[in-house]
C-alpha cells in the first residue's frame, strides 16, 4: 500500500496515443514524492487530458482505493507531441496505483486504454482499433480496453484484447486474482453499413447500368445527368451491390477511419461492406474534407474504399466541390492546423448526379423546359472544368418508357453484374500486383502507356476524336483507362475499336456541357 511517510515511488505504464488515424506509443510515468499535496499532469496535455485528474481522483476513491495525499506528478511521454482525448484516464490511474504499491502484479506486458467515470466504470472511446494495432506493434502481450470496444479490438490477432467494465476488474487481473477472458476474434460476424439493394429493382436504363458496371469494374468516377425521376439516385444507391468485395487490409483501413471518427456501428468488428456516403448538398467544404481544432475525418475519408454519392451536385458550395480535387487526384486528404498536419486516406469512387438545367426538364421528350438561356448558363457555371475533367464517366440518363416500366421483362440482378465486375478486377489485380495501384482508374501515366495497347483502328478513332472533341490530355488518358476496363470486362488483352468507341461515348459532357 501507499507509504504515508512519503517515500519516493515511481511507476511506468504503457499506453497509446492518436494522431489522425495513426497511433503512436505513449509511456505514462507517475512519481509520488513528499511535499504539499498536488496532482500535476505534464507532457503537453490538452484540456480533456488535464481534466482526467478529477476523474482519476474520484474513480479511485469511489472504487475503494486510496488516493495518495502527496505530491503526484504524471508525465505522458513523448512530451513534444500534444496529447488529446480521454483514453489516457485508465493508464494514469494504473500508474498512480502502481507507484503507490496498490497494484502488486507486473504491468510491463500490458497496455491500457480507456476513459473513467467517477464511480470507476470504464467508458468506451474512439480509435481503439488503431491503438490496439499499435500496441501489438510495440510488443505488448495484452491490452486493456473498455468493454464496449471489445468487438472492435478483437479483430487484431497476435495480442490479447482484455475488455474491462471497471477498474476493479483491471487490477484484479493484474494481481492475478480474477482473470479477464480475452475478447473472441470472430470475423464471420462482420458488420456491414446499410442494407443491400439490388439492380433487378431498376426497370430499363440498360445503358446507365452498363456505364455503372464499367465504373465499378475499373473504380472510375462518374456523373449522371438526367431529368427528375429517371432513377439516378436509385441506381447510385445500388452501386455498392456490384462493387468488388473488400480485402482484409481494406476492411482494417476503413474500420480505423470509422473508429477514429466515432462512426463505427455498435458491436461492429469490421466494416465488411464498402461504405456508401451521401452528404446533403448543404454540406460545407470542411464537412467533406474533415477538420476542426482536432481534425476528424470528413465525408470523403469516411467513403474511403467505397462510394461518395453527391446528389444535386451543382448545388454544393463551390468551395466544397473544389475540395474534391486533391482527393480525386492523390487519394488522400491533407488537413493542416497549428498543431500539425494530418493526412487521411480517401481512395474513393465519386458518383455525382445533377439535372440538365434548374427546372430539370431540358431535353425531356414530353415536358417543356421553363429555364432561360441565362439561367441554364448560370447553372452550368456551377460545375468547373477542372472538376469535370477529373470525372471519368459522363452518363446521360433518359426518361423511362411506360412500356418498360410496366413490362414483365426480368432485369439482371446485382449478383450477375458483380460476377463480371469481380472477373475484371481479378485481371487488374494480376496486372498491378506488386504496386500500390488497385484498379484501372488509378493507373499512372506510365502504366497507361504500358497497359493500354490499342489496335490500329482504335488508335485512329481516338486520334480523330481528340481533335474534334477538343479533349484535354487528362480526358485522353481517362478514355484510355475506361476502354481498358471495357476490354477487361470482355476478357480482351488489347483495346479494340468497339472498346474505344464505347469509352468515347462516356465523355459526352466534354462536348455538350463544356464549361
Amino acid at each position: 500500500m501507499y507509504n504515508i511517510f512519503g517515500d519516493f515511488m515511481f511507476a511506468r505504464i504503457n499506453s497509446e496515443g492518436l494522431y489522425g488515424i495513426n497511433s503512436f506509443d505513449v509511456t505514462v510515468e507517475a512519481d509520488i514524492s513528499s511535499g504539499l499535496p498536488r496532482f500535476d499532469v505534464v507532457g503537453l496535455p490538452d484540456a480533456s487530458v488535464k481534466e482526467s485528474r478529477e476523474r482519476v481522483r474520484a474513480s479511485m476513491k469511489n472504487s475503494g482505493y486510496t488516493f495518495p495525499v502527496s505530491r503526484i506528478t504524471v508525465n505522458i511521454a513523448p512530451a513534444d507531441v500534444k496529447k488529446e482525448g480521454s483514453f489516457y484516464d485508465l493508464p494514469i490511474l494504473v500508474s498512480i496505483l502502481k507507484a503507490s504499491s496498490q497494484i502488486t502484479g507486473s504491468t510491463d506486458d500490458f497496455s491500457f486504454i480507456g476513459e473513467l467515470s467517477l464511480n470507476g466504470e470504464i467508458r468506451s472511446v474512439n480509435g481503439v482499433l488503431p491503438m490496439v494495432l499499435q500496441a501489438k506493434e510495440n510488443g505488448a502481450g495484452a491490452v486493456f480496453v473498455p468493454y464496449d470496444n471489445a468487438d472492435e479490438g478483437s479483430v487484431v490477432s497476435g495480442i490479447d484484447v482484455l475488455p474491462a467494465k471497471n477498474i476493479g476488474e483491471v487490477i484484479a487481473h493484474i494481481n492475478g486474482e480474477r482473470l479477464i477472458e480475452p475478447a473472441f476474434r470472430a470475423l464471420d460476424e462482420q458488420s456491414v453499413i446499410g442494407e443491400t439493394l439490388d439492380f433487378c429493382d431498376v426497370k430499363g436504363q440498360s445503358k446507365v447500368k452498363r456505364a455503372l458496371e464499367i465504373a465499378a469494374a475499373g473504380g472510375h468516377n462518374c456523373i449522371m445527368v438526367g431529368t427528375p425521376g429517371t432513377g439516378k439516385s436509385m441506381m447510385a444507391k445500388r452501386l455498392g451491390s456490384i462493387m468488388p468485395e473488400m480485402t482484409f487490409d481494406e476492411q482494417i483501413e476503413t474500420t480505423k477511419i470509422y473508429s477514429v471518427a466515432g462512426e463505427l456501428p455498435s458491436g461492429a468488428r469490421l466494416i465488411a461492406k464498402r461504405p456508401f456516403r451521401s452528404p446533403h448538398h448543404t454540406t460545407s467544404a470542411q464537412g467533406l474534407t474533415g477538420g476542426g481544432s482536432s481534425p476528424k475525418p470528413g465525408e470523403i475519408s469516411l467513403a474511403h474504399n467505397g462510394v461518395l454519392f453527391m446528389d444535386e451536385f451543382p448545388e454544393f458550395d463551390r468551395r466544397a466541390k473544389e475540395s474534391l480535387r486533391q482527393p480525386l487526384e492523390d487519394g488522400v486528404v491533407t488537413i493542416t492546423r497549428a498543431s500539425g498536419t494530418i493526412t487521411y486516406p480517401s481512395d474513393i469512387m465519386l458518383v455525382a448526379a445533377m439535372n440538365p438545367c434548374p427546372c430539370g426538364y431540358a431535353g425531356h421528350p414530353t415536358i417543356d423546359c421553363t429555364c432561360t438561356e441565362a439561367a441554364r448558363k448560370r447553372y452550368n457555371d456551377k460545375l468547373s472544368g477542372p472538376i469535370l475533367d477529373r470525372i471519368d464517366i459522363h452518363i446521360e440518363v433518359g426518361a423511362v418508357d411506360y412500356s418498360m416500366l410496366r413490362g414483365d421483362r426480368k432485369e439482371e440482378t446485382s449478383a450477375e453484374i458483380r460476377e463480371r465486375v469481380n472477373r475484371a478486377r481479378e485481371i487488374q489485380n494480376k496486372r498491378f500486383r506488386g504496386s500500390s495501384v488497385k484498379c484501372n482508374a488509378k493507373m499512372t501515366p506510365a502504366m497507361t502507356r504500358k497497359f493500354c495497347i490499342l489496335t490500329p483502328d482504335a488508335d485512329e478513332l481516338l486520334s480523330a476524336s481528340y481533335d474534334s472533341m477538343g479533349m484535354s490530355p487528362r480526358a485522353h488518358d481517362k478514355i484510355l483507362r475506361i476502354s481498358r476496363t471495357i476490354a477487361d470486362l470482355d476478357g480482351s488483352d488489347k483495346i479494340e475499336l468497339e472498346h474505344i468507341a464505347e469509352a468515347i461515348q462516356y465523355r459526352s459532357l466534354d462536348r455538350k456541357y463544356r464549361l
